[in-house]
């Protein structure tokens, strides 16, 4: 059977050659990252340049997602890093103001000061140091270090709890978004979105710029999970970055918010990526720690859409090993069978409850298939979110933007193919067409879902069709 869960792969200096892409793609990969906190504008061009070719090469549709680094805070330079003990007094203060003692760094964020209050938690480095803000003044807060060690330049603060006035997007954000659409990006990842208004607005300011690309909201903070129910309705793809989110909420909580967050996914039917650290000693190790797969195995077996590798492509020793260890694990966990979040999708209306009856006549069909005819993806994302059994089930679609930005979706396998006027004429076309790539064998039960008016197929139509 084929692999169900997809697989995103982040691009670094590990991996930017040509023959890695081709590589990583030929081991299981069927999104590309490129993320925008560490990237060049030329340099995103050019990878995006390079995915396409090689997903060209071998006929596939490869997306690309951009991942915007939104309002992050981060410390300031320092001319060399700091080594803190227990005890030490450490100042963040506002760009352009003078240190008052020895241990200063500035803040990229002059809204801070005005946010924090006296006894909040502030943690450097995603958990590397912890520290208690003891005074807040005009201009400057100072930290009380409550665990020893280094803290260097231009490092990521989070303040869990805080309800934080930072901006959707930044400056470095538009100018990042713009040439996410220049390049055509498939996929847009907003960073730090704390309820559905900042989704709103990245969607529209990618609109304005004539943008195609599908959003993605990163889940990084406690406002955020508060607010997820409409930050599931406003995107078309929701990420748990267990990063962030890690450092925020306690991290025994971290476990439960990702399950309760895959599962409001696919009961409200919006695709859900798990993320960050999933085979992270896979950096400088050959193989994954026996935690990381009984990670990675749980996020299968909670049937995500995607699951995403960072640093250990990116920037990692083995990345083609990380990619095969990973879809390793997922096919010996899709083989064992899943939680059937699938079951507990709300649907709200006609075409949903096809898509429902499709499913159900497919899975009751020995080595029956299931195709959905689409032109924009979305009844193929409805017919996914029921989480059909059948091992072979498929989306054609004249466009080629949708087979890409279907790649993301678990369990589909897009194709290009050009509709006829009439729906005979298209059946047999693709009929044909998985004949000759060897996906059916004559005689095959084929159901066939499609919400397009065509000839005497009516919108939110079922078909059993013979190969």
């Amino acid at each position: 059977m084929p692999r169900k869960t997809k697989l995103i792969c982040t691009l670094g200096p590990a991996t930017e050659s040509e023959e890695m892409i081709g590589s990583l793609i030929d081991c299981g990969t069927n999104v590309f990252r490129l993320n925008m906190s560490h990237a060049k504008h030329e340099w995103a061009a050019e990878m995006s340049r390079r995915v396409r070719r090689e997903s060209d090469k071998r006929n596939l549709h490869i997306p690309v997602l951009f991942d915007l680094t939104g309002p992050s805070i981060r410390t300031g330079d320092l001319p060399q890093a700091y080594e803190l003990k227990e005890g030490d007094i450490v100042e963040f203060r506002k760009q352009g103001s003078e240190p008052k003692i020895p241990l200063s760094t500035t803040v990229n964020y002059d809204g801070l000061i005005a946010d924090v209050s006296e006894g909040n938690t502030l943690v450097v480095d995603n958990g590397v140091l912890l520290m208690r803000i003891d005074s807040v003044q005009e201009d400057r807060i100072h930290c009380f270090v409550k665990t020893p060690g280094t803290m260097g330049s231009r490092r990521h603060i989070n303040l869990p709890g805080v309800r934080l006035n930072l901006p959707a997007l930044t400056e470095k954000d538009h100018k990042d978004l713009a040439l996410a659409v220049e390049c055509g990006a498939d996929y847009i990842a907003g960073s730090f979105v704390r309820d559905a208004s900042h989704v709103r607005e990245l969607r529209e300011a990618m609109e304005a710029l004539e943008g195609e690309a599908q959003i993605v909201a990163k889940v990084e903070d406690q406002e955020a999970v508060r607010n997820i129910d409409a930050i599931i309705h406003a995107s078309d793809v929701i990420m748990v970055a267990r990063g962030d989110l890690g450092v925020e909420v306690a991290f025994e909580e971290l476990p439960i918010l990702q399950r309760r967050i895959v599962k409001r996914c696919h009961e409200l039917g919006t695709r859900v990526i798990v993320a960050t650290q999933m085979l992270e000693s896979m950096i400088v190790n050959p193989t994954p720690t026996r935690a990381e797969v009984t990670d990675v195995s749980n996020a299968a077996y909670e049937e995500a859409d995607s699951l995403m590798l960072s640093g250990e492509t990116s920037v990692g020793r083995y990345p083609e090993r990380c990619v095969e260890a990973i879809v390793r694990i997922a096919n010996r966990i899709e083989r064992s069978g899943g939680l059937g979040y699938g079951q507990n999708v709300h649907l709200r209306d006609e075409r949903q409850k096809v898509a429902r009856a499709a499913v159900t006549l497919a899975d009751s069909l020995s080595e029956g298939l299931l195709v959905v005819l689409t032109r924009r993806g979305v009844l193929a994302n409805h017919v996914a979110m029921l989480r059909p059994k059948t091992s072979g089930f498929y989306a054609f679609t004249p466009n080629e933007r949708v087979c890409r930005q279907l790649s993301m979706t678990r369990g589909i396998t897009a194709f290009k193919l050009s509709f006829a006027t009439n729906i005979e004429e298209t059946i047999h076309r693709l009929s044909e067409f998985l004949k000759t790539e060897g996906l059916v064998r004559p005689g095959t039960p084929i159901v066939i879902v499609s919400d397009m008016l065509s000839g005497h197929f009516a919108a939110n139509s079922i078909l059993l069709h013979h190969a």
